[in-house]
């Protein structure tokens, strides 16, 4: 299903902007896969709009196929579909699975060989569907795989088409929910798209007029809570897709952590929910949890290879401070991989595990080299690395180590680094900022939000409203939230208002994107 790409586009952290104004656009649509003319419904006239029948649902070999698909075993849900497909070729459960087959191997390895004979299997399935009687499923499928086909031409960088198909998508899904109101995966696949159309930042809006596009996030949510309360054969992506929206961007982690929790305990052979336990606990700074479930991931014949978890591991290890192993994870990870995002964001993290690690300076070297290779900057890390590459301006070695230990959690272990660090009349303006910085992110992680908000607001003072870093902003973010969760809204306003403020730095749009939607959900 198009919202398969969603998870995986959720739990890999592609912020995906570019530094161009439309690969910025691209990136954020395929972030969480937002949006020519809809395409009129072929194969006869629509079902009542009050009754959603039985052809509304999978059959019961489609459903174990798609199942495989979630525990991310491709082959063996091509080899459930092959019968299903031969027998019954216009019919929509096989087609639609099928698709979510095909669009997770495209996703996973992003193997730009694999793209065209994809992307014309796509566009044949498609053509397939006129074939079939008209019904909720098929109109549903057509929507769903038309979204598939939009977002495999968007990764592959085919912009034009690509927009097309995602606009023609989302307003077919919307059709599908004004005549099947009470059918739940279309309201799960158009929350989806909802909230992204709904959340870009301002800076896109011209887009959104261009396109002829308008949402709500407050809708999108609204949609996706309703499929995720509510049984249907797509209830745990929407449940996932819920918890992760409000993970990310309402600072609720509480509710997504224990649904991986309990996901990945009903089915410890599941790869999809492990990778979603190790995302979640990487991202709230649980580092030896994250490890602990990398380690215990299912492996074996049948399981889709899945490179970035290597890099994700590299990174924990990174934090952990066991460097030769995270160089081991993110080599085998730049060897399996096949596309092309993250490269530089290795290239940058072998580098600071060498240099960290006290490997030789040739070795080192080399590493900072390989940042610099061609390829594209349309995710944040990536974008960042490139970033300090040509800045060309020496890391300060306690604020860095500092920076991994409270990424993996290890804030007492950071706040001990941090007592190494001295600033003298020669220190750069950059890490004068960072420092206060960082010891507001250890006590925060360690509870002591009262020393976390003294420091918070000596980053700003340092930074003064013009610095092209991203500490001041972030800390500004972060004192929001803080008065958020302090129920004073007032307060909140202020500082996330601030955040917007700011000028360029590499994590801007990201932190655009989290203030704004903290404004809407204020008022």
């Amino acid at each position: 299903m198009a919202s398969l790409a969603n998870v995986f586009r959720c739990l890999v952290p592609a912020r995906a902007l570019a530094a161009r104004r439309a690969g910025r656009v691209a990136g954020w649509l395929l972030f969480l896969s937002c949006a020519a003319d809809t395409a009129p419904a072929a194969g006869g006239a629509r079902q009542p709009t009050e009754t959603v029948a039985a052809s509304g649902e999978l059959t019961p070999n489609c459903r174990r196929a798609y199942a495989e698909v979630l525990k991310l075993r491709l082959g063996p849900a091509r080899e459930l579909l092959r019968p299903d497909l031969a027998g019954t070729p216009a019919a929509p459960a096989p087609l639609l699975v099928a698709n979510c087959v095909d669009f997770a191997d495209l996703l996973l390895n992003q193997d730009a060989a694999r793209y065209e004979a994809i992307a014309s299997a796509q566009e044949a399935r498609l053509a397939a569907l006129d074939k079939a009687p008209a019904s909720v499923l098929r109109d549903y499928a057509r929507a769903e795989m038309t979204l598939h086909l939009g977002l495999s031409q968007l990764l592959f960088k085919h912009v034009v088409m690509g927009g097309y198909h995602l606009r023609s998508g989302y307003r077919q899904m919307q059709d599908v929910v004004k005549h099947y109101p009470a059918f739940l995966p279309a309201r799960k696949t158009l929350g989806i798209y909802q909230f992204a159309v709904g959340s870009l930042p301002e800076g896109y809006h011209w887009l959104l007029s261009l396109l002829g596009l308008t949402a709500s996030s407050g809708e999108g949510l609204k949609n996706l809570a309703l499929a995720a309360a509510q049984p249907h054969d797509f209830q745990i992506e929407s449940q996932i897709f819920f918890s992760l929206i409000r993970e990310s961007y309402y600072k609720k982690p509480e509710e997504a952590l224990r649904l991986a929790e309990r996901l990945h305990a009903q089915q410890p052979d599941n790869l999809l929910f492990s990778y979603l336990l190790i995302s979640i606990n990487k991202r709230q700074h649980h580092g030896e949890a994250a490890l602990a479930a990398y380690r215990a991931r299912p492996t074996g014949p049948g399981y889709a290879p899945v490179p970035y978890l290597r890099h994700m591991a590299a990174d924990l290890l990174l934090y952990k401070g066991d460097y030769d192993d995270s160089e081991r994870e993110n080599l085998a990870f730049l060897r399996e991989y096949k596309g092309l995002h993250y490269r530089k964001d290795a290239a940058f993290k072998l580098y600071l595990a060498a240099w960290l690690g006290g490997a030789p300076a040739a070795t080192v070297a080399r590493y900072r080299a390989q940042i610099n290779q061609p390829g594209p900057t349309d995710v944040e890390e990536d974008n960042y690395a490139q970033h300090y590459y040509h800045e060309a301006v020496a890391l300060n070695p306690v604020l860095t180590r500092a920076r991994l230990q409270t990424d993996g959690g290890y804030n007492q272990q950071a706040l001990a680094t941090l007592r190494g660090f001295h600033s003298t009349p020669t220190t750069l303006w950059r890490d004068r900022i960072e420092e206060p910085y960082r010891r507001a992110r250890a006590f925060q992680g360690l509870g002591r939000l009262d020393s976390a908000w003294f420091y918070f607001e000596r980053t700003q003072t340092v930074a003064g409203p013009k610095a092209p870093y991203y500490f001041a902003a972030q800390a500004a973010l972060q004192q929001g939230y803080l008065a958020q969760e302090a129920g004073k809204k007032a307060q909140a306003r202020f500082y996330f208002e601030k955040a917007l403020h700011y000028p360029w730095h590499e994590y801007k749009n990201s932190t655009d994107a989290k203030a704004t939607l903290a404004l809407r959900e204020l008022k």
